[in-house]
């Protein structure tokens, strides 16, 4: 790595050359992520929520972010050259040159520790304020007046300094009652919906409409039940009504995921599409699958051990850039960790929390699907419990909504499947019947009951 760039606009005044030194700042941090940037774009997604321009010391480094943020977001390439030609149209190209900007790439950090700089720069710029705040303070000390109504505009600077660190401020009922006022018209007048259906009806009604933003969801069961066909499902049937949805699956390769949505949409079975074999009448569902498959708004993602950060910048690009509604994380006990030396029950709380986290933020709803323990196998009746949920007890109490899988009956050309809601914040509990036709990957809503067949206790088959 080459030096670090010098700072561009230093005063001329020594003694305020001294002032700006002393000031908390990183330089390596602020160079280190801006090289990092400009290198590379999509690392944007990583700091967006902890950093503006003005987080940075550097007023040029700030300058600069502010042109690359502003170019990404928009969907261009922010490198040296396009973030100077946006500097220079908005005349802010000042103490700036194209030999500055190329020392800041050599200078950049790893892109590993990108979120850790916009940690060490907020938190620099917080200090910074902290010590112009208390110089406040102290002149207020040595000004005449009433000392108590001096006191109370020191705390009100200290007050105003807490505020602007806080992501976000306690709001009052009243703010929020005309949006729901309007909300509820809407749906009233059939204007809105109360959530994007899954198109499996007796789910939806458990569901106040179907899925909603910034819900959790658990879908669990053991291996080779189908719940990550479910979910592939639920993706086709949200994606049709014009909503994005994104799959992350770490066992299944993206071809994998393609070849069952193919054989979803166009009725074909899925040892036909593994074998080639196709008939007349399955090249002419080939040919409407694949239609349909170019026009539906779903993304795969096939990356094993995915860390809490890294399918955050994952979904936060997707949100950005397509507005996706729906995320699956196939499944959680695959997810890595960011710190390896925690036990993994605390990896999980960490995963389960941030997905949680995740969800709000984005205003998406995140289908987090997880493993069942062996206690479900020795049960007569084969119906899981929360308390089945595998490796963490945090799966459960960050859910908005837990479904649990189980199969009911297996039968000769489709399976009765069992699913059974025992939590939801803001619904209703109950239990659904679906169909599943295997060889196909076809769900929906099955018109036979659950407390007429006995359970099927065969595992083997893959679903």
């Amino acid at each position: 790595m080459s030096a670090l760039p010098a700072f561009p606009s230093l005063p001329d005044d020594p003694s305020e050359q001294n002032l700006l030194h002393s000031l908390p700042w990183s330089q390596e941090a602020e160079t280190g992520l801006i090289g990092a940037l400009l290198t590379h774009n999509d690392l944007i997604d990583q700091v967006a929520d902890l950093l503006t321009p003005e987080h940075f010391h550097d007023q040029a480094i700030g300058r600069v972010f502010s042109a690359a943020s502003q170019l990404i977001n928009t969907g261009k390439q922010a490198d040296i050259i396009t973030v100077l030609n946006l500097l220079q149209e908005q005349s802010r190209a000042q103490g700036i040159s194209l030999v500055w900007l190329n020392e800041l790439t050599h200078a950049a950090g790893s892109a590993r520790s990108v979120r850790r700089y916009a940690e060490l720069i907020a938190d620099k710029a917080l200090a910074r304020s902290f010590a112009s705040a208390a110089g406040e303070v102290v002149d207020l000390a040595r000004e005449h007046g009433p000392i108590l109504d001096r006191i109370g505009m020191a705390q009100a600077k200290l007050e105003t300094l807490q505020t602007t660190s806080t992501k976000s401020a306690p709001k009052a009922i009243q703010v929020f009652v005309a949006g729901m006022l309007d909300r509820i018209q809407a749906m009233a007048d059939g204007k809105a919906e109360p959530g994007i259906p899954t198109r499996i009806p007796m789910l939806d009604r458990l569901l106040g409409g179907g899925i909603k933003p910034g819900r959790q969801m658990i879908l669990a069961a053991r291996p080779s039940v189908g719940k990550s066909s479910l979910a592939e499902q639920l993706c086709i049937n949200i994606a049709k009504q014009g909503h994005a949805c994104a799959m992350f699956s770490q066992e299944m390769t993206c071809n994998e995921m393609v070849d069952r949505a193919t054989a979803n949409l166009g009725r074909i079975d899925m040892g036909v599409l593994q074998t080639g074999r196709l008939g007349v009448d399955d090249w002419g569902r080939l040919a409407e699958a694949t239609e349909q498959m170019v026009s539906l708004p779903i993304f795969f993602d096939e990356q094993p051990a995915l860390t809490l950060p890294e399918i955050a910048a994952k979904a936060r690009l997707l949100s950005r850039r397509h507005g996706i509604k729906l995320l699956v994380i196939d499944y959680i006990q695959l997810c890595g960790s960011s710190n390896p030396k925690a036990s993994r029950h605390h990896q999980l709380e960490e995963l389960s929390r941030g997905l949680k986290s995740l969800a709000k933020t984005l205003g998406i709803t995140i289908l987090t699907l997880s493993q069942l323990n062996r206690e479900v196998e020795k049960r007569t009746s084969g119906r899981p419990a929360m308390s089945d949920l595998k490796e963490s007890g945090a799966i459960e109490e960050d859910a908005d909504v837990v479904m649990l899988m189980w199969r009911q009956q297996q039968g000769e050309h489709s399976h009765l499947i069992g699913l059974e809601v025992p939590k939801n914040r803001q619904g209703r509990t109950g239990e659904v019947a679906l169909r599943f036709e295997g060889s196909t990957q076809r769900w929906g809503e099955s018109t036979e009951s659950l407390a007429s067949h006995k359970k099927s206790h065969s595992y083997g088959v893959e679903l």
